[in-house]
């Protein structure tokens, strides 16, 4: 069966569209549970319902598991470790900034994407979709900024700008596993990958809070209730995720997750009562411009 080149496209869509909601989610739940607790929700509540969409695959393809070599576990490993850093420098700068220009800080990955995707794995990046991958950048720089120099004072942008740096090498990470599996079919490959990094991040975190943060880690289990919906639309974005890394480039991919700042600002607007600027719309517009002339670059 031919897989339709936009599916990809679709699958970027939809799991910018749940982790918009699970930040959401996350940003409450950092009230009470801190900046770690409140990035293990998704990693702990995320890790049962990955493991879910595992078995549902079996079970309906009857396929059996991958067998993946060193390459995949240092590639996986390597994404879960890094991507634990990218959540928590995110809700961190949440913590200091509104919620939709945070979202934007984050998403000055693309270019780092596009860097490391050619270094680390080969992928290609063509001049139109430079183009875009530029265009929407500039985006949300001009969403983040305003005259006299960037919105909110350095720590939130440098804390930002983080964790977008961070979270560009943990998706050249899970890529990177995917492909080394080298399986025909990818929803196996990207589901497989998944349950791997969220077990990774699900125990390395449970272990520092056991350790370390034993309150925190009480904390978090007495916030069940919230946090399982956190976890289910963690699980959820990140299974989209994959399956759009599983076939275009990482590059392509966040250039086209840029329109989370288009789901966040609608977050900002009508949960936690933060009105559009001038200049967010502005920047909102050549997101979207951006996002258009990747689209047609397909």
């Amino acid at each position: 069966m031919t897989t339709p080149p936009w599916l990809w496209a679709a699958f970027t869509i939809a799991a910018a569209f749940a982790q918009t909601i699970r930040n959401a989610m996350q940003r409450e739940l950092a009230a009470g549970l801190g900046t770690v607790g409140a990035t293990q929700v998704r990693f702990l509540f995320g890790f049962p319902f990955a493991l879910v969409f595992l078995a549902v695959l079996l079970a309906a393809t009857g396929a059996p598991l991958p067998r993946p070599g060193m390459i995949f576990w240092l590639w996986v490993i390597a994404g879960a470790f890094i991507q634990i850093a990218a959540t928590a420098l995110m809700l961190a700068a949440m913590g200091e900034r509104s919620f939709v220009v945070t979202i934007a800080y984050t998403k000055t990955e693309p270019i780092q994407v596009a860097v490391f995707g050619f270094v680390f794995l080969g992928d290609t990046v063509t001049p139109a979709m430079l183009a875009a991958i530029v265009t929407a950048t500039v985006g949300v720089i001009v969403m983040s900024t305003k005259s006299g120099g960037m919105v909110g004072g350095i720590r939130p942008t440098l804390l930002g700008l983080a964790s977008g740096g961070a979270l560009a090498l943990a998706v050249i990470g899970f890529r990177g596993a995917i492909l080394s599996l080298s399986l025909p079919d990818y929803f196996m490959a990207a589901t497989f990958t998944l349950v791997v990094g969220l077990a990774i991040q699900s125990v390395a975190l449970s272990l520092y809070l056991s350790l370390f943060r034993p309150t925190v880690m009480f904390a978090l289990l007495r916030a069940w209730k919230p946090s399982l919906f956190a976890g289910f639309m963690g699980a959820l974005a990140s299974q989209f995720w994959f399956l759009a890394f599983a076939l275009a480039t990482a590059a392509s991919v966040r250039t086209l997750a840029l329109i989370e700042v288009l789901f966040a600002q609608m977050v900002a607007r009508y949960g936690f009562g933060q009105r559009t600027s001038a200049r967010e719309a502005i920047g909102m517009a050549l997101v979207v411009a951006g996002v258009a002339l990747l689209l047609l670059a397909y």
